[in-house]
């Protein structure tokens, strides 16, 4: 019975080695590939009979021992829309099931994946190189995440509106003794509701006979009127007295132009409209704020200094690029230098992630063991922070693989030997009764 037991002891043994070489070589095959997670062996011991009296020799069994929360090397690309997680948690991706009137179908179960090689694909998905769709909260128009909803990336390649001018700010100081015969002028470039620019200038003239009280024109070239002129005061010109140098009032004088009211502390505004051939067009000259040095003042100097001269306005634009952000977000870059944020990719994180259940292309699905996917964003609760232009590799190491095999081949061969060894025993067993 004792050979028996042996030569089946030593059978288990061959069984488990075996299994711990397609580990082995499935780790080295994949030691290149982007985001593996490589499997060890374990090894678990059954009995037969042990007590104090009795040993009989039981089996072994291989058992895989997953390595999925473990980092691989972390490596840098040249490419905007690579990602690696650093720390826990994985990305969310989803595969397709199908295409119904040319729109990919996906299936309902979602993955999950350390492999961050994502590329636009031809329907401008964000997929990686194992063809797995990468999930976001989807973001509006104006760049507000929905952290409700998760779904496949789909990057838009439309042109950007244009955006026409409502604001222009200006930061400048006024001579405290300027040249009555010189009125100081300046321009601005503004946009149309057509992304078209048309300049816009501003002529400053000192009241005759007062001090710290100017008159501000607002003109557009080509129409002989002004479009509004207003009186702008500072110090104790103003109405209050504001301390000098700083803005005290504003007065409209003429045309079509409107002043906000003296407050301390708040914005000292001038309106304006005009018409650049679409229909009216408000736009409002931002001052600075009254009682205070921080955008327009009047003190010690007799040349006008222009600081800046700013408008929010924005011309259309042409999709040129897409790149993701640390936080998260997948942002589109148009040719007008303007940008748009159309989702933002969080990290799912699970209670124990080496019971997932793992799937093609280096992908995984939950299981009851592996505990329910919390999706977070980045760098919250224990998930990851993102690294933009990088992806993670594989976290197989060959020299261990390599001791790993010796040791399993020298394992092999023992048992290969206690096989040969009870099947002689056994014989010569046989042989005594001749």
């Amino acid at each position: 019975m004792s050979l028996f037991g042996a030569m089946n002891t030593a059978i288990s043994g061959l069984t488990a080695q075996s299994a711990a070489f397609s580990n082995i070589g499935d780790n080295v095959a994949n030691s290149q590939t982007v985001g593996f997670k490589r499997v060890d062996t374990s090894f678990e011991d059954y009995l037969t009979t042990s007590n104090v009296t009795l040993n009989q020799s039981g089996a072994v069994v291989a058992r895989p021992d997953y390595a999925n929360t473990v980092q691989g090397t972390v490596t840098q690309t040249d490419k905007p829309l690579d990602l690696a997680i650093a720390g826990q948690g994985f990305f969310t991706v989803s595969t397709q099931a199908g295409e119904a009137k040319g729109v990919p179908v996906f299936k309902a179960l979602p993955q999950y994946t350390r492999a961050g090689d994502f590329a636009l694909n031809k329907d401008s998905y964000l997929v990686n190189s194992s063809g797995h769709f990468l999930n976001g909260w989807p973001a509006d128009a104006s760049g507000v995440v929905d952290q409700t909803t998760l779904k496949p990336i789909q990057v838009g390649q439309s042109g950007y509106s244009p955006v026409p001018t409502s604001e222009v700010a200006l930061s400048a100081n006024l001579p405290a003794t300027p040249d009555p015969a010189t009125p100081i002028t300046s321009q601005v470039q503004v946009y149309d509701a057509l992304g078209q620019t048309h300049p816009l200038q501003l002529s400053w003239t000192p009241v005759a006979g007062t001090r710290n009280a100017w008159q501000v024109a607002i003109s557009q070239p080509g129409v002989a009127a002004p479009l509004g002129v207003a009186g702008v005061n500072f110090g104790t010109a103003g109405n209050p007295a504001a301390p000098q140098g700083t803005l005290g009032s504003i007065t409209a004088v003429s045309g079509a132009v409107t002043g906000s009211a003296f407050a301390a502390g708040a914005a000292a505004t001038l309106g304006v409209s005009a018409n650049f051939g679409s229909g009216p067009q408000a736009i409002a000259l931002n001052l600075g704020t009254f009682g205070q040095a921080n955008g327009l003042t009047q003190f010690a100097g007799s040349n006008y200094s222009l600081k800046s001269l700013t408008q929010n306005g924005v011309a259309p634009g042409s999709f040129s690029g897409v790149e993701a952000r640390a936080n998260g977000d997948v942002v589109v870059k148009f040719d007008n230098g303007q940008s748009r944020t159309v989702a933002r990719v969080p990290i799912t994180t699970f209670a124990d992630a080496d019971a997932l259940q793992r799937e093609d292309g280096q992908a995984f699905t939950a299981t009851r063991g592996s505990g329910t996917p919390q999706t977070l964003a980045v760098g919250s609760n224990g998930a990851g922070s993102l690294v933009v232009s990088a992806v993670e590799s594989s976290n197989v190491d060959i020299a261990k693989e390599f001791t790993k095999l010796i040791v399993a081949q020298r394992a092999y061969s023992a048992n290969t030997k206690m096989v040969t060894t009870a099947d002689e025993l056994l014989q010569q067993t046989l042989d005594m009764k001749r």
